[in-house]
């Protein structure tokens, strides 16, 4: 059909001015050459050539498949709103029954030639979609208002107005690598081709995840809309108009399921950022979303991520090679390394500032887990040849464990993790909570030691979920995890007797597999390796063992643990030694209390301190001292 352009119409919204004019004036002024059976053709021509402030509500009618009499009837209602002269000629046509918003009745009368009655209007898309607002007046139906909701004035108008539980995300300032940023924008190529399409991003760093975020919704030309929750009535059409991107941030914990919200008749990309744990179900009509969990950046990446954050050269490569850390995490470290330089009197921070920063960065865990504060050198320990040599085994491991699958064969890159998981078995008292943080300190990682009491639940579920928030966590802040009598989470599987025996199995094979996925760095100490299910050793990466020391490796305890504060001789020390079968825990135990007699008397400790304080730890011990006499 050929359309006969009628005289030029400013917009949709004088076109309903017009029509509206010409219901309301007399017989006289009808005359004037303007018919109602104009409207079709003239909305058919702007439809066609929009005005360049109606592009966004013709995108929009577009987008929902408004029919012309609805469209019509949005630019009135957004008229009647924005325009003072609208609003009057509304109210005088409408009076005495009707105010300054357009009834559905009026609305029906004037664009009938559009095909529109009281019931599509009320009922129409437009209305559906919650785009047009039906009045709640006690009154019939063709005697109720419509109008616009406050955010869809706004954005009609182009102003950003959102609801309590919506609001547009400002960019994050946080730098990326580069390769990141590539990978962002060829998966906003891939979402954005499809209807309903979502993407998962998968990140411990809720800045990181943010910061991707907006990269994808840059590649694809839009704002970042964050939804907290359900999503409000309306947010469809306020998603076309704004041309927004809808993110949304659930928490679930493990085996739990997180479903995205009907957002019909919306059908572009979504974002949700969980976290690391929980399944997403995507739209029902669209795609299976398309899950990304974000890489840590290559030592590389991380030392130029560093060296842009305002650290010097040499920091920022040992930094990125101690520090197995994502975007997010190191510009929060680097922030907090300024703030303490600064308060050093510093203008660049060393790496005193930067452990520092890392450490405090850790404080997400501070609820899950006890930060260790122990700085452990070489002279502190005293361990067995052999098993020092494990231990700087284990040490070299963790330093170079990002790059150790390069260059072997496809069985082992296939399924490398970059994790480190360590068993210290030994009596009490025989050094793994101190070896573990020797580890820590020669790392430069904070240590956190894990709680079984707060971790444990007797509900069915929370301990899997309180293990994975310590590990999540863990893994975001890069620190070493230390398991305490390890042996309460990873016991052995039992032969299943009752509901309860399956549960803590099925406990126990969720802790395996997720120690397994783990890519930081876990040590677990118990007193027995016995205790452990099998299936556990084979995910250890090492077991060490700790004896009960020796005779000459208690002359070393005795002698790193007095220091200079006794008067004793080589003779006496030698006694100790041999006489005195206890571990360093226990000797660490006298020599404080021996101690506390010297100081209270002013004066170095002395053979019978020592002697009463070996006693009454026998005594603890539920075991005979033997003689002490010199």
């Amino acid at each position: 059909m050929t359309i006969t352009r009628p005289p030029p119409v400013a917009d949709f919204a004088t076109l309903a001015l017009a029509a509206l004019g010409h219901h309301t004036l007399g017989a006289r002024e009808r005359d004037s050459g303007w018919s109602p059976h104009m409207l079709p053709v003239c909305v058919a021509a702007l439809r066609e050539v929009p005005a360049p402030h109606d592009a966004r509500l013709q995108r929009l009618a577009d987008a929902l498949g408004l029919s012309d009499a609805e469209l019509l009837a949005v630019a009135l209602c957004l008229a009647a709103d924005t325009d003072p002269a609208a609003a009057r000629a509304l109210a005088e046509a409408q009076a005495p029954i009707g105010g300054s918003r357009p009834l559905s009745g009026l609305l029906a009368s004037v664009l009938a030639p559009l095909g529109a009655t009281v019931a599509s209007l009320a009922c129409g898309a437009a209305v559906g979609c919650g785009l047009l607002r039906l009045g709640e007046e006690a009154a019939a139906l063709a005697e109720r208002s419509l109008s616009l909701p406050l955010h869809m004035i706004g954005v009609l108008t182009g102003h950003v107005i959102t609801w309590d539980q919506v609001r547009v995300q400002a960019p994050v300032a946080l730098a990326l690598p580069g390769a990141i940023r590539a990978e962002a924008s060829a998966r906003a190529r891939a979402v954005g081709a499809i209807a309903r399409a979502g993407l998962v991003l998968r990140c411990a760093a809720a800045s990181e995840a943010l910061a991707v975020a907006h990269e994808v919704a840059s590649a694809l030309g839009c704002r970042l809309a964050r939804i907290e929750g359900e999503p409000p009535r309306g947010i469809a059409p306020w998603l076309i108009a704004a041309e927004a991107l809808p993110i949304f941030t659930p928490h679930p914990g493990p085996g739990e399921r997180w479903a995205c919200p009907d957002l019909a008749p919306y059908t572009g990309p979504w974002i949700v950022a969980p976290g690391i744990d929980g399944a997403i179900d995507g739209d029902p009509q669209g795609p299976p979303p398309d899950d990304w969990t974000l890489p840590v950046p290559r030592p590389e990446e991380r030392a130029l991520l560093w060296r842009q954050a305002g650290l010097s050269a040499v920091e920022s490569d040992r930094a990125a090679t101690n520090f197995r850390q994502g975007s997010g995490r190191i510009a929060e470290a680097a922030a907090r390394a300024h703030i303490a330089a600064r308060r050093a009197g510093r203008t660049v921070p060393d790496w005193r500032d930067v452990t520092e920063g890392v450490a405090r960065g850790a404080a997400t865990l501070d609820s899950l887990a006890r930060r260790g504060v122990a700085e452990v050198n070489d002279d502190a320990l005293v361990l067995p040849p052999g098993l020092r040599d494990s231990l700087n085994r284990l040490l070299r491991r963790a330093r170079v464990r990002e790059r150790l699958a390069q260059g072997l064969g496809p069985a082992v890159v296939a399924r490398y993790r970059p994790g480190l998981r360590a068993l210290l078995v030994g009596e009490s008292g025989t050094g793994k909570t101190l070896a573990a943080h020797w580890l820590a300190t020669r790392l430069g990682l904070p240590l956190y030691r894990i709680d079984l009491a707060a971790l444990t639940s007797k509900w069915i579920g929370e301990t899997e979920k309180n293990l994975s928030a310590i590990l999540a966590a863990a893994e975001h802040a890069d620190v070493l995890l230390f398991f305490d009598e390890a042996d309460a989470l990873f016991a052995a599987r039992t032969d299943v007797g009752d509901a309860n025996d399956r549960f803590a199995n099925a406990q126990t094979n969720y802790l395996l597999q997720r120690i397994e996925e783990f890519d930081g760095i876990a040590l677990l100490a118990s007193n027995s390796r016995d205790r452990f299910d099998p299936a556990f050793v084979r995910r250890l990466d090492a077991i060490l063992e700790f004896p009960m020391p020796e005779a000459p490796a208690r002359r070393a305890l005795w002698c790193a643990h007095l220091g200079d504060a006794h008067a004793l001789d080589d003779t006496a020390l030698d006694r100790l030694a041999v006489s005195v079968d206890l571990a360093g825990g226990h000797i660490r135990n006298v020599v404080l209390a021996a101690a506390a007699r010297a100081v209270a008397e002013t004066r170095r400790i002395g053979w019978e301190d020592i002697a009463q304080a070996a006693r009454d730890e026998y005594a603890k011990l539920g075991r005979p001292a033997p003689e002490l006499l010199l």
